[in-house]
């Protein structure tokens, strides 16, 4: 399951320079051409194609060196944001990478910082595109790297964090992108505990029968509609000698979703195998977090469901008792994922940890509002909320804030229990959605990530990919910034 992603060496000499197949070259943004390596062959290019040195900074070159060896070159504007700067690599490697080449060098110029700066963003995009990612096609249309060469980084440090979270990127990528009859809620758990025990977590399952003794009713009520009783919600921790911070990840993963008896059309039920999205992306920064050494402790807690039509899936109209107490009166069936992240939300908050972050491909309204290009983030804390949208910027996975007013949990009223599950107006789902699961965190610090951006066709940022792996560099970086807070 966990991908193996090409080992990095960061020292490479002129001579064995000439003779790798694949070559990108990275170039500061400037008017003029340095002396490098290749740059002959560039020349002649932008002198065949009437282009200045300039416009590399947006449109890369393509063309075979000396020796036979294709050859990017491109230009990095280190002004702009992470994100552009993600996508002008991805675009620039994409090309070298579809001729499965074994060793991807990539040479950087410019002074000791320019070189160090682009060195380790060209090297995220080489590892987090060069893993194959699970096919089913006969013939393979793409074998991963294995391995990656730098030329010109003055040093190596920072280069395995990096890799780190290429490593989550992809394993989340991995689960969210294989079919529903290979990841049902117990082919799911059996991955889970298999990454569990390579990676040294601590491991607990909550089933079925152990949630209905315990009161969990938000989730039963969800997973019930289910033949299999297969459900579970999962606990992994991960522990750090010199931690001196408490992390809590929720996802939801709801396997497939079709929307219980308020059945989804054909349209929009295809896809419905990356509800589990958003445990993909809690398992992918745990992993990061662990290859990384992070120095926090995290606790992970992962709503497995599926949302099954059946004689005794959960309907309107119905009041189903949470595992805080909470009376919810059933509006919409599709709204399941609030449901089994309301009692893991409960069950997260027990530990009382210094930060909440849950993770959900949760709302339409959420893809409405901001397409696939950003995901929305809402929570109880201001200056948490500044903190994510800052590790946005500084991580390349953008989030767009949401309000969270008391004003709007009105809506929410209901006149037969504490709380509804939902409106049926659809207006502002996406912030009502956040007022229902603001209502299980105890008050706690914590922050609500809608996934907005788990998918965008033709890839997203660093990634070439539709599914996108979006939230798992965001999430290392608000632990960084935990961390340093």
């Amino acid at each position: 399951m966990l991908a193996k992603l090409a080992p990095h060496a960061s020292v490479l000499s002129v001579v064995e320079l000439a003779e790798i197949s694949h070559v990108l070259f990275v170039l500061p943004k400037s008017e003029q051409l340095p002396v490098f390596p290749g740059s002959e062959t560039l020349r002649a290019l932008l002198k065949r194609r009437a282009m200045k040195a300039s416009q590399l900074a947006g449109t890369p070159l393509f063309g075979t060196l000396p020796h036979g060896g294709l050859a990017a070159w491109t230009m990095l504007d280190l002004t702009k944001p992470v994100f552009e700067q993600h996508t002008v690599l991805r675009k620039a490697v994409q090309p070298l990478l579809e001729e499965n080449p074994k060793t991807l060098c990539i040479s950087v110029h410019g002074t000791r910082d320019e070189r160090a700066k682009a060195g380790h963003l060209a090297a995220y995009v080489a590892w987090a595109n060069g893993a194959e990612l699970p096919q089913r096609k006969k013939k393979p249309q793409f074998k991963s790297l294995a391995a990656i060469a730098i030329y010109g980084a003055p040093e190596s440090n920072g280069f395995e964090a990096l890799r780190a979270r290429a490593e989550g990127n992809v394993l989340c990528r991995e689960l969210t992108i294989l079919p529903p009859n290979e990841l049902t809620p117990e082919l799911y758990r059996q991955r889970i505990r298999k990454i569990a025990k390579d990676c040294g977590w601590e491991h607990e399952e909550f089933g079925l029968q152990k949630l209905r003794k315990m009161g969990a009713g938000a989730f039963v009520a969800v997973a019930q509609g289910s033949f299999e009783e297969d459900a579970a919600i999962v606990h992994l921790r991960y522990r750090h000698r010199r931690a001196k911070h408490s992390l809590a990840l929720v996802g939801k993963g709801i396997c497939f979703d079709t929307g219980g008896h308020n059945l989804k059309p054909a349209r929009s039920m295809h896809g419905m195998h990356q509800d589990m999205n958003g445990s993909a992306v809690c398992l992918g920064i745990l992993l990061g977090a662990t290859r990384a050494e992070l120095a926090v402790n995290v606790d992970c807690w992962l709503a497995i469901a599926q949302n099954h039509i059946g004689p005794k899936a959960y309907k309107q109209n119905e009041v189903v008792k949470a595992l805080n107490g909470t009376t919810i009166e059933i509006v919409h069936t599709d709204a399941e994922g609030r449901m089994v992240l309301a009692d893991t939300l409960t069950m997260a908050a027990k530990g009382k940890p210094a930060v909440i972050i849950d993770f959900a491909t949760l709302t339409g309204s959420m893809v409405v509002a901001l397409g696939e290009r950003y995901s929305g983030v809402l929570g109880n804390r201001e200056g948490l909320l500044a903190q994510a949208v800052a590790a946005g910027k500084a991580s390349g996975e953008r989030m767009c804030l949401f309000p969270l007013d008391e004003d709007y949990e009105q809506a929410l009223d209901s006149k037969i229990a504490d709380i509804k599950q939902c409106t049926l107006d659809g207006e502002a789902d996406h912030i009502l959605a956040g007022c229902f699961l603001k209502r299980f965190v105890h008050d706690l610090p914590w922050l609500h990530v809608d996934l907005s951006a788990s998918s965008c066709k033709g890839g997203l940022g660093a990634v070439a990919s539709d599914i996108t792996g979006f939230g798992v560099g965001w999430g290392m970086e608000m632990i960084k910034t935990i961390i340093r807070a």
